[in-house]
């Protein structure tokens, strides 16, 4: 057990996350100098940081770094950024000394980046510049949440239900009466919707006629005059059907995902979906024969029992689909996650063999003709690492770009959906949450629709 002492600091938790990229939370306990009343146990290892004088957080992240990389003997290779966009600070960094190059030698030097992520973050954030650019002031993104899933996967704790045909029609009314409220108070605030994205969850839950309505509805209460993207995250291949997939085309749906994770017929047992690798395959041919879908297909890096050659298998048979984008996520085990209750370092044990998986999936994908477009991180990823997405030709997403570089307003329908309301004078965001539990939400629309009001469409 080590005893971690940091002495002349304020608050000892913003230095915690850091300090468990090295540690797992059961091999160290954390003290302010004043906390520490010795050893607990003789074989009990002390580490004591002292940064008097010291006044920048990231000084002292850097000398933590630093010690903890010569008693671990590791170097993470995201140096002491804990936060989830980096993408954003590498353009903040940019336009703060007009140069990219000085941006990704502050990464070098003052973040402690490793050379290969200082090299794919200046890569996306020159494709973002020269592809997309900044959102223009007066426009927004619209998110639209449908929290219900066939099943739980075995890593994630996402708000999402599996819930009968009764309840997920209350739902449905509930965010049908959302739509129209947000679809008129943007009419009302001259704002420009420059996309709009449908997730959860899985969507595709909805049955064919309760997709049609949803897509209508939005349609009809959103000014789409300057619309440039609209996606539904059709998600699990056991939910999306031919039916469905027409009832996309139908409203003039370009963007879509299929999200396999693996095409190992084992492991989708083993994670909890209720669906096997033809299944992913027959959703492809439905879509390519159905509409001229963009399509992007998730895949994860570090999933139970996979090895590296499994993964390059899954990349394999995935460009052989042909997908527009390839989103490679780290597996991020979530806190409340039946993989966590069973298994809490598993993600600290995954790191290198994750290593591995995301170094070959940029060589991969490159080779297939992809390009890098997005990136960002989550706790407790496994090994600490990264998700990217990836696009064949021009294809990003613009949703996933603005809501990770957060510079436009996000306006989020649905139970457990976060606006995000951007000052751009400032460069502040103020966040308008919606109750995240589906059935609160429908009892208490009322007040999430007032919260809006208040807070997201107040004039400035």
């Amino acid at each position: 057990m080590y005893n971690i002492i940091i002495d002349n600091i304020q608050d000892k938790y913003d230095y915690n996350e850091l300090i468990k990229i090295f540690l797992r939370p059961e091999d160290y306990r954390l003290f302010a100098e004043q906390e520490y009343e010795g050893p607990s146990s003789e074989e009990d290892t002390l580490i004591e940081f002292n940064y008097e004088g010291f006044k920048d957080k990231n000084q002292i992240k850097r000398e933590i770094y630093q010690g903890l990389s010569q008693i671990t003997k590791t170097s993470p290779p995201w140096g002491i950024l804990t936060g989830v966009r980096p993408v954003k600070l590498m353009r903040e960094l940019s336009e703060k000394y007009a140069s990219s190059d000085r941006a990704a030698e502050k990464l070098r030097r003052f973040y402690l980046l490793s050379e290969e992520k200082v090299r794919l973050l200046t890569e996306i954030y020159k494709y973002q510049q020269s592809a997309l650019g900044k959102a223009a002031e007066r426009s927004q993104s619209v998110y639209i949440g449908i929290p219900f899933c066939p099943s739980r996967c075995l890593y994630c704790s996402f708000t999402s239900n599996q819930k009968g045909a009764e309840e997920i029609e209350k739902y449905m009314e509930a965010l049908m009466r959302e739509i129209e409220y947000a679809g008129d108070a943007l009419r009302k605030s001259g704002s420009l919707t420059e996309s709009i994205y449908i997730g959860g969850g899985t969507p595709t839950t909805l049955r064919a006629e309760q997709l049609d309505a949803l897509l209508s509805k939005t349609e009809e209460a959103f000014d789409l005059s300057a619309l440039r993207e609209f996606t539904v995250e059709a998600g699990r291949p056991d939910t999306i059907t031919k039916e469905k997939l027409r009832v996309i085309a139908d409203h003039g749906i370009k963007r879509i995902s299929i999200n396999p994770q693996t095409m190992k017929d084992s492991t989708l047992k083993l994670i909890g979906r209720s669906h096997s690798v033809e299944d992913i395959r027959q959703a492809f041919r439905a879509a390519k024969e159905t509409g001229d879908f963009l399509i992007n297909a998730d895949v994860i890096a570090g999933l139970p029992e996979e090895t590296p050659e499994d993964f390059q298998n899954t990349l394999n048979e995935i460009i052989s689909l042909d997908p527009a984008n390839i989103t490679v996520h780290t597996l991020a085990v979530k806190r409340a996650s039946r993989l966590i209750e069973s298994d809490a370092s598993y993600h600290y044990r995954q790191a290198k063999t994750v290593e591995r998986m995301l170094k070959a999936s940029e060589d991969i994908l490159k080779a297939a003709g992809y390009r890098p477009y997005y990136l960002y991180r989550q706790k407790h990823m496994a090994g600490a690492m990264e998700n990217t997405g990836y696009c064949k030709g021009d294809t990003p997403c613009i949703y996933n770009i603005r809501i990770m570089d957060e510079n436009q307003s996000i306006l989020a329908l649905g139970a457990g959906g976060i606006s995000k309301r951007y000052y751009p004078k400032e460069n502040r965001l103020e966040r308008i949450p919606n109750v995240s539990n589906y059935s609160v939400y429908i009892e208490r629309l009322d007040e999430m629709t007032q919260r809006k009001e208040k807070n997201f469409f107040k004039e400035v």
